[in-house]
């Protein structure tokens, strides 16, 4: 699903609303600083959130796909070397929305390169798999530009189980 050049219209398709934390019934989101640290607080965030939404049985999978996205976030989204004023904004923000039967994860970053996957079977290589990770954990992913123009949003789609479902 998210190796095709159209993965930035997949939530009109997947019929999803726009990536408006604010209109959103259920949305949390949390700062994430510039460090190899993140990615652990990302966790235990979303570890957090979802005990809050009684969503433990798919806790695994979207812990992986977080840990993915604020990975890619912090290794490629970021400039190389620009340190952050004071009183600036976090540059990597994770944000995890939930309507009836959804919760997408997204991580938003400076950065307006698009994510690159690689080909699925090369697997050789020291890095570039966590997107094909997020695409096999996750019902769905795609990316789209912030509407400011500074930077982008990636985000994996998790389908849920109605409660007491099968």
């Amino acid at each position: 699903m998210g190796t095709n050049g159209s993965t930035m219209l997949e939530p009109l398709r997947q019929g999803l609303p726009p990536l408006d934390p604010g209109g959103v019934p259920d949305a949390v989101s949390c700062a994430l600083p510039a460090r190899h640290e993140a990615v652990g607080e990302a966790r235990r965030f979303t570890r957090r959130t979802c005990d809050q939404w009684g969503l433990d049985d798919r806790f695994d999978d979207v812990c992986l796909v977080v840990s993915e996205l604020v990975t890619n976030a912090l290794r490629h989204g970021l400039p190389a070397c620009a340190p952050r004023p004071a009183g600036q904004e976090a540059p990597v923000r994770l944000h995890l929305l939930r309507w009836t039967g959804r919760l997408v994860c997204a991580v938003r970053d400076p950065s307006r390169g698009s994510p690159v996957p690689r080909a699925a079977g090369d697997f050789s290589a020291e890095s570039g798999r966590g997107l094909l990770l997020v695409e096999s954990f996750s019902d769905g992913w795609g990316w789209q530009p912030m509407r400011s123009g500074r930077g982008k949003m990636v985000w994996a789609l998790f389908l849920l189980r109605p409660p007491g479902g099968a």
